[in-house]
């Protein structure tokens, strides 16, 4: 190609120059940004927990104390959400700040190792454990057809959500493009996986139970069955659909207390109310 010859001036060069370079830079940037976070990173949740909010809101995380110490990466968090492009998509920005809010407090329960004179508080130290510590059994319900266990595997608690049962490892797997009930340590081994287990968890019905995302963005239609057993929306009813057959229909249980102060925390920080019906005390589990 012949050379371009024009009568601009040295400054009209100059721009042309620094033009050029912040296109170039900007452009090196997204890529990078693709590379760490997937394509489109700047979805709803990034925009919402930026990396820097997401490392204070898990102060301890990556302490040595941590048996999770750099497992539960913002990058694989953010990955993770790119596969559920409704969590924290849904209604005004008040109802996705506490969605999100709601879904950070109960992966912090599941894997807090916070005490109540931890430093800095009880509720900065979710995201120490990925993995239950001495289970009690297998987690195998060998009634299930569907998804029968493998032999030798258990289905122990595994990543943010504590993922457990077989029958919640066979369908996570199968949406998620792994083999869940042969390998189920994957959720524990990788990053990634682990955060699409707890995201599959919380976006997906289960009958009787609506999905947690259903429940805090208020799409929760109860049926006549719910409405005798108390489960009102709100983030008790989260609670009761995580674990309430152990939590729930109990006064003052102190790990509903626990997910409760995780979230009054993350909405504070977020900058919203925490909503009403808080606690599942008075509310039947799911049978």
């Amino acid at each position: 190609m012949a050379p371009y010859h024009s009568r601009t001036s040295a400054r009209d060069n100059l721009r042309s120059v620094l033009a050029v370079a912040v296109f170039l830079t900007a452009g090196a940037c997204a890529g990078v940004a693709e590379a760490r976070y997937g394509a489109g990173q700047c979805s709803t949740v990034a925009s919402i927990v930026s990396e820097e909010l997401y490392s204070s809101l898990f102060l301890h995380k990556d302490d040595a104390a941590c048996p999770a110490k750099g497992f539960y990466t913002y990058a694989s968090f953010i990955r993770a959400t790119r596969k559920f492009p409704k969590f924290g998509g849904a209604g005004d920005l008040v109802t996705r700040k506490r969605e999100i809010a709601a879904f950070l407090a109960q992966i912090s329960h599941e894997t807090t190792g916070g005490w109540a004179t931890a430093p800095d508080g009880p509720y900065s130290w979710g995201l120490c454990f990925k993995e239950e510590i001495s289970p009690q059994s297998s987690y195998c319900d060998a009634t299930d057809k569907q998804w029968p266990c493998y032999p030798g595997k258990s289905y122990h608690g595994r990543g943010p959500i504590q993922l457990s049962w077989n029958f919640n490892y066979g369908p996570a797997g199968q949406a998620l493009g792994f083999d869940g009930l042969r390998n189920p340590e994957q959720v524990a081994n990788c990053s990634d996986t682990a955060f699409q287990t707890a995201l599959w968890f919380w976006m997906t019905p289960r009958q009787p139970k609506p999905s947690c995302h259903q429940v805090i963005v208020g799409e929760y239609c109860p049926s006549a069955a719910d409405a005798a057993a108390n489960r009102t929306a709100g983030f008790g009813l989260v609670t009761n659909i995580v674990n309430g057959g152990l939590e729930c229909n109990i006064a003052n249980d102190a790990r509903v207390n626990s997910r409760i102060g995780f979230y009054r925390r993350y909405c504070q920080v977020l900058g919203v109310d925490v909503g009403s019906n808080l606690d599942c005390a008075h509310q039947l589990p799911y049978s």
